[in-house]
């Protein structure tokens, strides 16, 4: 979102604030006015007037009492990601991240555009047991014949075509799986792992107490930036699959932490 898609003049509090309703509303698709106004700590009146301009600026479009993604209904009809930004790096992540999967495995796949990117790659992989939020890698893997495919319930969220909230993190009581190839918004060694929506958290934290080993699977864009909601330090993972963007110092700072770093 460039400053001059927004109408001057405009404090540099507003337009923060108008990139974190974006980013949300990018993540979760739809918004109500009272849920946003008690998020960011304004009146409604405020956030009515943030959602006119990302309304002026082509992003959003407005609904009585809330907002939601002007690409979400064409995006849902074609099947396709929101985040679709840095692509080849994604790719070549997913591909790496493949080699850690063996036949037999049982696997649960986060929801998101790089995790996509490993499920792509699993179509030689015998005897999977996979568990998924994402709707698109359920049908991506659903071709396979070896494979159980196992999708949870839950709230149905358009940009990530994925399954959440409460429902979906209560699938993972009782169960318990090899490895969990999770996704992150931004990664930071202050704020740890963190994500655009709230309602994503409670099926991330399940996810990890569920997996033996969990590998986060994050481009470099993504190290020392910082989303809405923070779900835990990154301690919380065990091994970091991501591209040759990593500086060296950030590698050291992850590798002293106890997570070891894999290079695309």
């Amino acid at each position: 979102m460039e400053n001059d898609t927004l109408e001057p003049p405009v404090t540099l509090l507003a337009l923060q604030r108008r990139r974190k309703i974006l980013d949300l509303l990018q993540e979760e698709g739809s918004a109500r006015v009272s849920s946003l106004s008690k998020i960011f700590k304004v009146s409604e009146p405020t956030i009515r007037q943030d959602l006119e301009r990302l309304e002026e600026a082509g992003w959003i479009l407005r609904e009585h009492g809330g907002a939601f993604l002007k690409s979400v209904p064409q995006q849902v009809k074609s099947m396709s990601l929101q985040h679709l930004e840095n692509m080849e790096k994604k790719v070549r992540i997913g591909l790496k991240a493949a080699e850690f999967i063996a036949d037999g495995d049982s696997l649960i796949i986060d929801s998101g555009s790089t995790t996509t990117e490993v499920a792509k790659n699993l179509g030689k992989k015998r005897d999977l047991r996979v568990i998924t939020n994402a709707l698109n890698i359920a049908l991506l893997l659903g071709t396979a014949p070896s494979c159980e495919i196992m999708v949870t319930g839950g709230d149905f969220k358009a940009p990530t075509l994925s399954l959440t909230g409460e429902k979906a993190a209560r699938f993972f009581d009782q169960i318990h799986v090899d490895k969990l190839f999770l996704a992150a918004g931004g990664v930071s060694f202050t704020m740890g792992l963190t994500y655009p929506g709230i309602a994503d958290l409670p099926v991330k934290k399940a996810m990890i107490d569920a997996a033996s080993t969990v590998y986060l699977v994050a481009d470099s864009t993504k190290i020392d930036k910082v989303s809405f909601a923070s779900l835990g330090g990154i301690e919380l993972v065990g091994c970091l699959i991501t591209d040759d963007g990593i500086s060296d110092d950030y590698r050291a700072k992850f590798e002293q932490r106890g997570v070891t770093v894999v290079i695309a």
